[in-house]
């Protein structure tokens, strides 16, 4: 099984009893490879695409094929992927990680970045736009920066807005967006009425992640669309339209987060529609005690299932052990 799928992944082409049998590494004569093909497709796991044609993996022989490398006590060696992380950010961390991934497998590489509500407060920025404006910046411990607008009735005093900005930071620093700590954070019996009405206004900067909290890096997408792939993904228009809208890739790395190691979906086995004509190999990455985001690679079904298994491996490794720092 492994030398027809390893033969038709590398050359495209049905793999004949004859070339296998011709191989160094095979003592077995032609007739008796032909014996192993009509066992391996009594078993769904190879297909003859017509009379004369050799065999070919089916989905299921992927499968096969794939659980026996997750399973196998010896790892192949990791790939050469050099992710140097010099700076204490998430967002350029899985930038450098997305686009080293994909030039590596030369597959479209995807990266689900960690949901903002896991990450702490690091500073409060209060920014008048005008007189009854006010933008109010939050940045996190990761260097992500979310921003809100306000508008009031009537001119916000600087001095209250002075006041504002060193209260939040003194009170919020190092509290979890969305925390429930938060309310009682923010407010205080020695408040104000218009420093507590103030407060209470931009208070939702604070306590309601921003909608659409699902940040997905994406590399790699012309390797869909190279040489060939147009006959190796079935429905490509389809894939690119959902790389488009990201939400079938959303569903599938939250529905995985709960998993340690390397997961894998081949094919049919993928719930949308639209990802059922190709395979996505990934892994969960985060601290010790939680997984943050995942690590992904996405192409045809014909793929170095080797290279993309431990290639996501490594650079998930990579990532943990970058962020394990940051939220610690």
């Amino acid at each position: 099984m492994r030398i027809v799928v390893e033969s038709f992944t590398r050359d495209g082409t049905p793999v004949g009893s004859r070339a296998i049998a011709d191989r160094d590494d095979v003592s077995w004569a032609a007739s008796t490879v032909r014996n192993e093909f009509a066992v391996l497709v009594s078993h769904g796991l190879l297909e003859q695409p017509h009379t004369s044609a050799g065999r070919r993996p089916t989905e299921s022989g992927y499968r096969y094929f794939v659980d026996g490398l997750l399973s196998a006590e010896r790892r192949p060696t990791p790939p050469m992927i050099e992710l140097t992380f010099d700076r204490n950010e998430v967002a350029d961390a899985i930038r450098q990680t997305t686009e080293t991934l994909a030039e590596v497998t030369e597959l479209m590489a995807l990266i689900s970045a960690p949901p903002l509500a896991s990450e702490e407060i690091l500073r409060v920025e209060l920014i008048a736009l005008a007189p009854n404006k006010v933008v109010v910046v939050v940045i996190t411990n990761s260097g992500n920066v979310t921003k809100r607008q306000f508008e009031f009735d009537r001119a916000v005093d600087d001095g209250l807005a002075r006041w504002a900005n060193g209260y939040l930071n003194e009170r919020l620093s190092g509290v979890p967006i969305g925390a429930r700590m938060i309310r009682s954070r923010l407010f205080s019996s020695e408040l104000s009425a218009t420093e507590q009405s103030f407060v209470e206004a931009i208070s939702s900067a604070f306590l309601e992640p921003p909608a659409g909290d699902d940040t997905l890096f994406v590399g790699g997408a012309g390797h869909l669309v190279g040489a060939g792939a147009n006959e190796s993904i079935p429905g490509l228009d389809r894939l690119m339209t959902a790389i488009e809208e990201r939400a079938a890739f959303s569903r599938l790395l939250r529905s995985r987060m709960g998993e340690r190691g390397v997961f894998l979906r081949i094919g049919h086995e993928n719930e949308s529609v639209e990802l059922c004509g190709a395979s996505v190999v990934g892994a969960n990455y985060g601290t010790h005690t939680r997984n943050l985001g995942s690590v992904s690679v996405i192409g045809p079904v014909r793929m170095d299932y080797p290279l993309a298994i431990e290639s996501v491996r490594f650079a998930a490794a990579r990532l943990s052990d970058f962020v394990s720092d940051v939220y610690a």
